[in-house]
């Protein structure tokens, strides 16, 4: 059985039928979207959304940071410049 990663779920059926019955009723919590009893999408509020796109993002530039850190360094001059 597929993990549901949301305390709420509904099918894709239920969700067409009223899809404004169903954020509401979320309260601000992640819903998953079931196709067939098994997770097909997740619902999220707009704002959880974003959240989690900042974080993703940060994380991809730590991991950049991490990658350039081990590189050669060049030393500059503020002069030189």
């Amino acid at each position: 059985m597929d993990r549901i990663f949301a305390s709420a779920s509904v099918s894709i059926s239920d969700l067409k039928k009223n899809p404004s019955r169903v954020i509401l009723q979320a309260e601000g919590a992640p819903v998953a979207i079931l196709n067939h009893n098994k997770p097909s999408a997740y619902l999220v509020p707009a704002e959880t959304f974003e959240a989690v796109m900042e974080k993703l993002e940060e994380y991809e530039l730590v991991k950049l940071v991490e990658e350039r850190a081990e590189e050669a360094t060049v030393k500059v001059s503020l002069d030189d410049l």
